[in-house]
């Protein structure tokens, strides 16, 4: 009896680590969906490491203003796009063009979320039930349907606790598998730090792949967000600390499972000439390299951080809209049920057509980064208002960091349109 105590203590001491975990949580969830996996994957198998650098710099400037807003919110007792409303000229128009650019961009990225994890749960299905492969179209369409329905069911019990506890599960899975696949797959040390040094792979689509980089990566959901899922925690003041380490936390976790999703397609794909177009290539192509053991890892890592964007995915269009109306949201509201349906069948498009999910997550995650520039001119204005902020300076290194973060948007934005005109 006595020899169990030690490992039940230590799991329970994990266990409360991970459930200790704040807001952040949502950042990973919002930022580590199937769209960065897909772009990670498509990027280590098709450029190696080459565009690590992309992620590094995206993460820290991600992680500075994920403090920058939680701070605000702690502070001035406002959240986000209220206080644009409120406190900006021209900031309702400002105001309801992010809602709509963030919310078209996450419902474009929800349709590939829902493809790419339906596809995923039938190969897993097929392993069992291989006479599926004659209604691959249907059962894929259905796997789709009954994870909408019961995400959407979820949804229902309304409140901030619950959603996090969920997303905890899903993240965790996630990132586990991830770490635990890179040991088993992993590219050449002189390729990382390669990958350290700004380039941009000069073939076709190398500009749409780092404008994607940057659009899952520095989600604009992430940080407007962020206000109402810190109040949600029931943070005051009195947990700046508190929250700094939060933010700290959330973009280093968010460069180390990215990271490493792109070393494993690195190691694994980029050698051997295999680029990754479909959800079916990393089954084609990782097994016999990797194993089955590493490709199962791998997959439960794809579908549960599908999973786990699925949840912030629908919730962002009715935050948005609260956080506008009144910088408070109500989760058991009519307006909030309404607004998720909604998302709920706009995600189905993607199957019941049976388009490509990667291709459309690449696309969508472009688009992601078109408003970044208003979401982070916005908060500069308003924590450098005296009378907003009272007694708390911003200091000079955050406003250089976040006058750094604004040129690195505007050049990936521009780089994004240029992109985009190309692909269409």
């Amino acid at each position: 009896m006595n020899e169990n105590k030690p490992s039940n203590s230590l799991f329970k001491k994990f266990l409360k680590l991970i459930l200790a975990f704040g807001p952040g949580i949502f950042a990973i969830g919002y930022t580590i969906g199937t769209g960065s996996v897909t772009s990670m994957i498509v990027a280590g198998s098709t450029y190696g490491m080459q565009l690590l650098w992309v992620l590094l710099i995206s993460c820290i400037f991600s992680g500075l203003l994920m403090y920058v807003y939680g701070n605000y919110t702690l502070i001035t007792g406002e959240t986000a796009l209220f206080s644009f409303k409120k406190h900006i000229r021209g900031g309702k128009i400002i105001a309801i063009l992010i809602i709509v650019g963030i919310s078209f961009g996450q419902w474009n990225s929800l349709m590939g979320i829902l493809g790419i994890s339906a596809n995923i749960l039938f190969e897993i299905f097929l392993i069992y039930f291989p006479q599926l492969e004659g209604v691959r179209y249907e059962s894929v369409l259905i796997i789709a349907i009954v994870v909408i329905a019961v995400m959407y069911s979820l949804l229902l019990v309304g409140k901030y606790t619950f959603f996090e506890k969920i997303l905890v599960v899903f993240v965790t899975i996630m990132g586990l598998s991830f770490l635990v696949s890179l040991f088993m797959v992993y590219p050449l040390p002189i390729e990382v730090l390669q990958g350290l040094v700004p380039s941009i792979p000069a073939v076709e689509g190398g500009k749409m792949m780092v404008a994607a980089f940057v659009g899952t990566t520095m989600a604009a959901a992430t940080f407007l967000s962020r206000p109402l899922f810190v109040q949600g925690k029931g943070w005051t003041i009195h947990n700046l600390k508190q929250q700094k380490k939060d933010a700290i936390i959330a973009a280093v976790l968010v460069f180390i499972i990215s990271g490493s999703v792109m070393a494993v397609a690195s190691g694994a794909l980029f050698h051997q000439g295999e680029p990754v177009t479909k959800v079916l290539d990393m089954v084609n192509t990782l097994e016999p390299i990797a194993g089955k053991f590493a490709l199962t890892l791998f997959f439960f890592g794809t579908l549960s951080a599908g999973l786990s964007s699925i949840f912030p995915c629908l919730l962002i269009a009715p935050i948005l809209l609260a956080d506008y109306q009144s910088g408070k949201l109500d989760t058991n509201s009519r307006q909030f049920r309404v607004i998720t349906a909604i998302a709920c069948l706009f995600a189905l498009i993607v199957p019941v057509f049976g388009a490509n999910p990667i291709e459309m997550q690449i696309v969508s995650q472009v688009f992601n980064v078109f408003v970044l520039p208003l979401v982070i001119f916005g908060i500069l204005l308003l924590i450098n208002n005296r009378e907003i902020m009272k007694n708390y300076r911003t200091s000079l290194w955050i406003n250089l960091g976040l006058g750094a973060s604004l040129i690195f948007s505007c050049i990936i934005s521009y780089n994004g349109v240029v992109a985009l005109f190309s692909y269409f």
